[in-house]
């Protein structure tokens, strides 16, 4: 299904389930029900209907990253040689498959890759590096430590959404 296409116009339940399943991912749908202003089962109805038309993508548990032992996050800006289409697959099957690479975004301009990568320590992250900037079709690579997060907002924005009606 292609998810990019909205199929349907989101009215003002939907938003405030979408807000709440975002605040909270194990509401149950009997609290969702109440916290919206409807009964369970329309409720579960149009979570189901959300799910299947992709705008709920999944649902997982947020991790504290330091407390788990990964001390070091690191944004990766790559460069490569070449932007044929065979090349940047190549390239994100490649990291794709590297654990300490978290996220990974293709970017027009200078840099190709922005990677967001986590490690338990600088030497790992520095072994990483070294394997990074081996891979074929890598420039080259730099790197930015991050000191200190001021803002971690995963969610979408909702309330700038303004259902139509």
């Amino acid at each position: 299904m292609d998810q990019t296409r909205v199929s349907k116009s989101l009215d003002e339940i939907d938003l405030k389930i979408l807000n709440e399943i975002q605040a909270d991912g194990r509401i149950t749908n009997v609290e969702l029900a109440k916290r919206v202003g409807i009964s369970p089962p329309p409720c579960l109805r149009r979570v189901r209907t959300l799910e299947e038309e992709g705008y709920i993508l999944g649902y997982r548990g947020l991790l504290n990253p330091a407390s788990l032992g990964f001390e070091v996050t690191v944004f990766a800006s790559v460069h490569l040689s070449s932007q044929a289409d065979a090349d940047l697959r190549a390239f994100e099957d490649f990291v794709r498959k590297e654990p300490l690479v978290r996220e990974c975004w293709m970017l027009s301009g200078e840099i190709d890759f922005i990677l967001k990568c986590v490690a338990p320590d600088m030497g790992t992250f520095q072994n990483f590096v070294s394997h990074l900037t081996a891979a074929p079709h890598v420039r080259n690579v730099r790197t930015s430590l991050v000191l200190h997060n001021s803002k971690d907002a995963p969610d979408v924005p909702l309330e700038l959404k303004v259902p139509q009606g």
